[in-house]
């Protein structure tokens, strides 16, 4: 690992300051850390974000559940406020990972770092919620772009997230057992931002299954998801399952999920 200096912020303002160059921005550092061991990443500096308080916290308010990003997934499986508005996404995060992965890793971390088999990427598309960042609002279909790739600038810090409390939702995985990463998950919502069906895990990054969310804004019932063929052309073929294999598993997945909602 190369040497870096480190920076330890007290508010959004002075870290949007401190991030420019070469420096990163480091939230849980379950990502970040592991890529700097391996000479994957070289930052000059460290730009921590556990410092600043307004980073954190839960609160429902007018139909939505906003969530801070420095929140870390533990906290958000544990809470109240969360599993009261949107049990669906309590229990997404009591599954990421393990134990030190979820008191570590922050929703805003994962939601930047945007790995292809993530779990927050698809809720946060499933659930039609918004991003907030120090510069601006970004809507969840504009912001996941690609493969580790968002619509986030340099420097620009992601703040918080805010989910329109579905009438019903649920997320399914089917995880790679030594990493607990999705080989596919699925997470389906019903509610304000209408249906929605998305998919992590199975390709380059999350994305929305348009023939489930017709069937099922036509009729929510798992039947509904029967019958339907997800092209596999694109998704992911690796030593776990081929692109074939994940492409019939996003059907069946939303089935379970729509039967649980």
């Amino acid at each position: 690992m190369e040497s870096f200096a480190y920076q330890s912020p007290k508010s959004v303002a002075e870290a949007a300051k401190l991030a420019t160059g070469e420096a990163k921005l480091i939230a849980g550092g379950q990502s970040l850390l592991p890529s700097m061991k391996l000479g994957l990443a070289a930052p000059s500096a460290l730009v921590d974000l556990g410092q600043i308080g307004d980073l954190r916290g839960v609160k429902v308010d007018g139909g939505h559940l906003t969530i801070g990003a420095m929140t870390t997934h533990a906290s958000v499986a544990e809470s109240a406020e969360v599993r009261k508005a949107i049990p669906a996404l309590a229990e997404l995060a009591a599954n990421i990972g393990d134990r030190q992965v979820r008191n570590r890793g922050t929703l805003g971390g994962s939601l930047a770092n945007n790995d292809p088999a993530a779990c927050y990427p698809s809720a946060v598309l499933g659930l039609g919620a918004t991003i907030q960042t120090d510069r601006r609002t970004i809507a969840a279909d504009d912001f996941f772009k690609g493969l580790y790739e968002t619509a986030l600038a340099e420097g620009e810090i992601i703040t918080s997230v805010s989910f329109p409390v579905p009438e019903r939702a649920k997320y399914v995985k089917f995880k790679q057992p030594a990493s607990r990463f999705s080989l596919v998950g699925v997470f389906v919502s019903k509610g304000p931002a209408g249906v929605r069906v998305a998919v992590t895990g199975a390709g380059a990054g999350v994305f929305r299954v348009k023939a489930l969310e017709d069937r099922l804004a036509a009729k929510w019932a798992p039947e509904s998801c029967g019958g339907v063929t997800v092209p596999s052309e694109g998704l992911n073929t690796d030593l776990h399952g081929s692109a074939a294999y994940r492409a019939a598993l996003i059907p069946v997945l939303a089935q379970r999920a729509v039967a649980a909602s």
